[in-house]
């Protein structure tokens, strides 16, 4: 029937509507430091058995492969695709990047709870403390580290410890140690904005390594990761995602015009 025909383009334009709105979230986020793309997933709908698959006819043969017809698509998932981004020169010493998997722990002063990011743009709030730069709140880098305000220099190495050098000493003094997460399911980390993420039940809880050991990433000081996101790719879905859209419009416009002239054939 083409009353079916217009619910299922329109199933089909609703995912595709998701679609673009991941893409363009992707292409927003082209130059956010850490951050990494999403894809959107589709799946088919129930189908309308017409014929089920191995009916006998009227000589008893079955019939091989049935009658069936779908009822649209949806969005299934938006996976994170947690890929390496490329890691850009800053010179800054307290610009970090992860090469390698692995999170920053940090924790958010108006929950008390624990968060992570990617985003190695760590600053110092005006009790010395390490933070992750924020426009709206420093989060602590856990296990915290406090810089001396006479520090002359800070050397932060692969393996994540943080070393300083003060007035009148010229040896480097161990501050402390950056230390990364690692989830047997990243995909399962819940979004929360500003670069964050928290765990919940699919990704599993965090497990604390020293940069370099237990698969996790190292650390490259003076360094930050950029996004993943590929420009180009995401260009060519965005036009792919429209075409399609498009394409369903017109599956929309054709079942409309059925029930047109079905609706005309009644007046004779």
């Amino acid at each position: 029937m083409s009353v079916q025909t217009l619910y299922t383009a329109a199933t089909g334009m609703t995912a595709l509507e998701t679609k673009l709105d991941v893409v363009a979230n992707n292409l927003a986020n082209v130059s956010t430091t850490g951050f990494k793309r999403s894809r959107a997933n589709f799946e088919d709908l129930f189908y309308r058995q017409l014929k089920l698959p191995g009916t006998p006819d009227a000589q008893q043969n079955l019939t091989p492969t049935g009658i069936h017809v779908g009822l649209g698509a949806r969005v299934q998932s938006t996976q994170t695709d947690f890929g390496q981004g490329a890691l850009i020169t800053t010179n800054n010493p307290l610009d970090v990047a992860i090469s390698g998997p692995g999170f920053f722990q940090v924790i958010d002063p108006s929950t008390g709870g624990f968060m992570y990011t990617r985003a190695g743009n760590f600053s110092i709030n005006a009790n010395g403390q390490l933070v992750v730069g924020s426009a709206q709140i420093g989060r602590i880098i856990q296990p915290a580290i406090t810089i001396p305000q006479d520090a002359t220099a800070i050397s932060i190495g692969a393996d994540g410890q943080v070393l300083v050098q003060q007035p009148g000493n010229n040896q480097l003094q161990q501050l402390g140690q950056i230390q990364l997460a690692k989830f047997i399911n990243p995909e399962g980390l819940l979004h929360m904005g500003e670069n964050m993420y928290t765990e919940t039940l699919a990704s599993g809880t965090a497990n604390l390594n020293i940069p370099g050991l237990q698969g996790v990433g190292t650390i490259q000081q003076s360094n930050l990761e950029q996004s993943n996101v590929e420009p180009m790719r995401e260009l060519v879905d965005m036009i792919t995602t429209q075409r399609a859209f498009e394409l369903n419009s017109q599956a929309i416009q054709a079942g409309d015009q059925l029930l047109q002239t079905v609706t005309n054939l009644r007046r004779f």
